[in-house]
């Protein structure tokens, strides 16, 4: 293993060790050109997600490749209609999500995500909603975005949200639109920032699709 790779495989290890959100005794780090491999095993799906968020923000890191497992430490697995019940109602509390827009599907643990709302954060908001229950072992999140809505300035309100930003230098990325799907060229100094600017392209009204062509510099 190179010297560099070695010193990112310890930030890594490091990070996960110092966030009390996830058990890092489970967790195997490997780092190759850059990329990081996490392995092993984690009791909740809310802590894998974690974890990968957590190494996301480690100087260095150019990509991630996500080969935990969640394992639950009950010997008995909550059942799949009991978790769907759960998703269903935990869900219909969450006042981001329009009521009834949203189906669950559960099949060993795996939630598929189905539907048709109207922006991109109630499609966040619902996947974000069912990640914390007991017994989920991954989310597939196939909402789809009403193809009705309208926005004529999707270009001008990115851009004015990549401005905005503390997180990005804005004037290293260009953004091109062609009906109403985005697509980010340019350099970014790390991979937060690189999600950074995809969160931002995201945010814009009526935006069914964004293609991240950013380089990390």
């Amino acid at each position: 293993m190179e010297v560099e790779d070695e010193k990112l495989r310890r930030r890594a290890l490091d990070a996960l060790e110092y966030d009390p959100r996830v058990d890092a005794a489970g967790i195997g780090v490997a780092v190759a050109n850059g990329v990081v491999t996490l392995t092993g095993h984690v009791k909740t799906y809310a802590e894998k997600y974690d974890a990968e968020r957590i190494v996301q923000g480690v100087r260095g890191v150019r990509g991630i490749a996500q080969e935990i497992q969640v394992r639950s430490e009950y010997e008995e697995q909550t059942a799949d209609d009991r978790i769907a019940t759960r998703a269903v109602s935990v869900i219909g509390w969450n006042v981001s999500v329009p009521a009834d827009a949203v189906q669950v599907k559960v099949q060993q643990g795996w939630v598929t995500l189905t539907g048709e709302v109207d922006w991109n954060y109630q499609r966040a908001a619902a996947e974000s909603a069912v990640r914390q229950l007991g017994g989920v072992k991954g989310v597939s999140n196939l909402i789809a975005l009403n193809p009705v809505a309208q926005v004529s300035d999707i270009k001008e309100r990115i851009q004015t949200a990549l401005r905005r930003s503390a997180e990005l230098e804005a004037e290293e990325i260009q953004v091109s639109v062609h009906g109403r799907h985005v697509t980010l060229t340019g350099k970014v100094r790390s991979l937060p920032e690189r999600y950074a600017a995809e969160r931002a392209a995201w945010s814009a009204p009526s935006v069914l699709g964004v293609d991240d062509r950013l380089e990390i510099d």
